[in-house]
């Protein structure tokens, strides 16, 4: 028997039992789907919370007031807070590799210009924030740089917030009262988004010797620290750490590094789309159940027909081809149908809820055919070797 007689026999059965063709490959292909589906919302929550964390850079590291630390009793807990100083910020500034630093306090208050009135987010920062945080100036200027310890009253303001208050009107220049205090606009920022809930566009900046007067602070809230590209971030926290104990005497703050952080992030992040890429593989092996099923009937049904092919000298071997090519054939088309669905219905879902992000990781999708091609194989041995084992006369005479 030619190759291409052995194919056209093969197709020719699947199209002759069409119904019970469409049911196997609807099997195969509602699996395929589930794993192309799932494995796509899974990687798009994955990119999306890389993508909110990295908005800021990656080269970060951020140090907070306050250490926690467990001592040998269980439960007993020593929390000791002291203060982070602009002084602080100073010194690690000159620590090697530092590019540059920004000390941190943050409120809410009222903005008020005339009529107007928004209650918002009040950043305190130094000048550098916009290059550290990766955030750009639409209009005007960011904050200049000034004496930390007697900063001018000077305010730039998120894109909603000088929208809310000023409408077509050019803030620049002009004076709004933050908390009670008059400070003059120098800049709007550019349009930023969201992080995880919290409005960067619905936030003003102001110098943080100022906002921490406004909020009756004696300590800043943070102190983040953007690092030059390829040195390790260990060998910079290192040296953070022994430049604050020196000043403070004990470790009493936390050092966050941003790169570890978004390691671990990573990691659990890709534990969550293989877990739930696994429960669409779960679908697609219940969806192979049915090819050695519907490969038996199939044996069973033509058993005349293996017994003529044996007896015009078709081998063995091209009988077992005949009938694993069939199950090959029906896990193939389900696969395709099913990646052609599971797409589909993940692009569908992106469009109708933005907030969902979807993105097929074609490397799974390819995991999923072979899979679906492996099972058809694997389901269509044992019919297929029931099938070429049968004796040509016997065959015949169940006709």
């Amino acid at each position: 028997m030619l190759l291409r007689d052995l194919i056209k026999l093969s197709l020719g059965s699947l199209v002759d039992q069409r119904l019970r063709s469409f049911l196997t490959v609807l099997g195969i292909a509602v699996g395929i789907a589930s794993v192309v589906l799932l494995t796509s919302i899974g990687e798009g929550v994955r990119r999306f919370m890389l993508s909110e964390f990295t908005q800021f850079g990656t080269n970060l590291i951020s140090i907070n007031p306050g250490k926690t630390t467990t001592i040998g009793v269980s439960g007993a807990i020593i929390n000791n807070i002291r203060p982070l100083s602009i002084a602080d910020e100073e010194a690690l500034r000159r620590i090697a590799g530092v590019i540059d630093t920004i000390a941190v306090v943050q409120g809410n208050a009222p903005v008020e210009r005339e009529k107007r009135s928004r209650h918002t987010t009040i950043l305190g920062v130094g000048p550098t924030a916009a290059a550290v945080f990766t955030i750009d100036v639409a209009r005007g200027r960011f904050l200049p740089v000034d004496d930390q310890r007697a900063a001018r009253a000077y305010v730039a303001l998120g894109s909603k917030v000088a929208f809310e208050l000023f409408r077509e009107t050019s803030p620049l220049g002009k004076i709004v009262r933050i908390g009670g205090e008059r400070y003059r606009v120098i800049g709007v920022m550019e349009s930023k988004g969201q992080m995880l809930g919290f409005d960067l566009d619905d936030a003003v900046y102001i110098p943080t010797i100022r906002a921490m007067s406004l909020f009756n602070l004696d300590s800043l809230m943070e102190i983040d620290l953007l690092y030059q590209a390829g040195i390790e971030s260990k060998t910079v926290a290192d040296q953070a750490r022994r430049v604050l104990i020196a000043r403070h005497g004990a470790e009493d703050f936390t050092l966050t590094i941003q790169e570890e952080m978004l390691d671990v992030l990573g990691s659990v992040l890709d534990i969550i789309t293989l877990s739930v890429g696994g429960l669409g593989a779960i679908s697609l092996l219940v969806g192979g159940v049915g090819i050695p099923t519907i490969m038996t009937i199939a044996v069973t049904e033509r058993t005349p027909e293996v017994g003529l092919l044996r007896a015009i000298s078709a081998g063995r071997g091209q009988i077992l081809l005949l009938f694993i090519g069939e199950a090959v054939v029906l896990a193939a088309i389900g696969g395709l149908c099913g990646l052609v669905i599971g797409a589909g219905g993940a692009w569908l879902l992106g469009a109708l809820v933005p907030s969902l992000p979807t993105h097929t990781p074609w490397l799974y999708v390819l995991y999923a055919e072979i899979l679906a091609a492996a099972i058809g194989l694997l389901a269509g041995v044992l019919p297929a070797r029931h099938a070429a084992g049968l004796d040509p006369i016997e065959a015949l005479r169940a006709e």
